[in-house]
């Protein structure tokens, strides 16, 4: 089963220079279909334009710095996903 992190987790890539904020999970690219795991913007700036979006799996994740907000409503959430998956 995928675990997903919550919403406004702050990772680092791996080859990361810069910590990124997940916004959103479970992403597809829109130039091919391809889904991912996640997609962030820049830490602290937040999202600027979609020049610094980022989509990345968990597998990418080098480091995770700060765990979001989680409570019943994104246990349910989550569930749903994981039904998607």
């Amino acid at each position: 089963m995928k675990s997903y992190l919550p919403i406004g987790s702050i990772v680092l890539l791996k080859n990361g220079e810069k910590k990124v904020m997940i916004y959103g999970r479970r992403q597809m690219q829109v130039t091919n279909g391809q889904m991912w795991d996640y997609i962030a913007c820049l830490y602290p700036e937040g999202n600027i334009s979609d020049e610094y979006m980022y989509l990345f799996n968990h597998e990418d994740i080098e480091e995770v710095v700060f765990r979001g907000y989680g409570d019943s409503e994104e246990e349910e959430f989550l569930k749903l996903l994981q039904e998607v998956v």
